[in-house]
C-alpha cells in the first residue's frame, strides 16, 4: 500500500486527490490547517517542522509520494502569507521529506504551481531571487511592496524554478519531482478571487480557450498520473493543465 502525504488536503485539489488516492488503495496522510490528519499552519517555520515530524512519524520514515497542494491566492490577508505558504513551506517540506522519500517504493513528488507563473515580467522581480536564496526574512519584509497578484505569480514561478533546479540532487535520491500548473480551478480559493473587489472582474474575464474552468478532480487525475509508473521518465518538468491558458498567453514560447 503506497503511503502518500498531501498538503492542502481539506479542500480543492488536495481533497479531490486524497479521495482518489484512498479509492486507489493509498494510505493517505492529509495536512491542512484543520480537518486533516495533521493540523498545522504551514505559514510558520514551527508549523512546517511540526508537519515534517508528524509525517515522518506516521510513515515510519519511508514515504512513497508527496504532493504539495497547499496554497494561498490574492485574497490572503497579506502578501507575506502568500510567499510563506506558496514558496517557503514548499521548500521546507521538500527538504525535510527528501530522505523519507528516498526510501520509498518508486517515489515521486508533485508540487502544484500555476499558469500565473508565466505572466510577463514576473521573472524580472527581485523577490524571486530572495525566495530562491531562502531569504524568508528579507522576502517577507519586502512583501509589503508587492501586489497580491505579483506575490502569487512570483511564488508559483519560484517553486517551479526550485523544482527544476533539484533534478540532479533528487535523481541521486531516486525520486522524481515535477510541477503541475493549473489555470482556473473551480475551488473555494478561486471563488473568493472572483468576488474580490480588486481582482474579481479580471479573474472572471480570464477564460481558457476551452471555455471553462477545470474541476479539482481533473487536476487530481493529472497529479495521479505524475505519481504513477506511467510517468516513470518524467522528472523536473512543468505540466500545464490549464485548458490552453499558457498557449494563449505566450503561443510562441514553450
Amino acid at each position: 500500500m503506497p503511503i502518500t502525504a498531501v498538503t492542502g488536503s481539506a479542500s480543492g485539489i488536495g481533497a479531490a486527490l486524497c479521495a482518489q488516492l484512498r479509492e486507489a488503495g493509498h494510505s493517505v496522510i492529509g495536512i491542512d490547517r484543520a480537518n486533516a490528519d495533521i493540523n498545522t499552519d504551514l505559514s510558520s517555520a514551527e508549523g512546517r517542522q511540526q508537519a515534517i515530524k508528524q509525517i515522518i512519524d506516521r510513515c515510519g520514515g519511508r514515504l512513497d509520494n508527496l504532493v504539495l497542494c497547499a496554497g494561498l491566492g490574492v485574497t490572503a490577508a497579506n502578501c507575506g502569507l502568500i510567499l510563506a505558504v506558496n514558496y517557503f513551506a514548499v521548500s521546507a517540506l521538500l527538504e525535510g521529506l527528501a530522505d523519507a522519500l528516498s526510501k520509498g517504493n518508486n517515489p515521486a513528488a508533485v508540487v502544484v504551481g500555476s499558469v500565473a507563473s508565466v505572466q510577463p515580467g514576473v521573472d524580472e522581480h527581485p523577490i524571486i531571487g530572495q525566495m530562491l536564496d531562502g531569504d524568508e526574512e528579507g522576502a517577507l519584509a519586502a512583501s509589503g511592496e508587492l501586489s497580491p497578484n505579483l506575490a502569487y505569480a512570483g511564488s508559483k514561478l519560484a517553486v517551479s524554478i526550485l523544482v527544476r533546479r533539484k533534478v540532479h540532487e533528487w535523481a541521486k535520491f531516486g525520486v522524481r519531482l515535477n510541477v503541475v500548473a493549473p489555470g482556473v480551478v473551480e475551488t473555494p480559493l478561486y471563488k473568493a478571487s472572483t468576488e474580490d473587489a480588486r481582482y474579481g472582474e479580471a479573474t472572471r474575464n480570464f477564460v481558457a480557450p476551452l471555455g471553462r474552468g477545470s474541476q479539482p478532480a481533473e487536476l487530481a487525475n493529472v497529479i495521479r498520473f505524475l505519481l504513477s509508473a506511467q510517468a516513470s521518465f518524467m522528472h523536473g518538468t512543468v505540466v500545464f493543465a490549464d485548458g490552453g491558458m499558457d498557449a494563449m498567453i505566450r503561443p510562441d514560447r514553450f
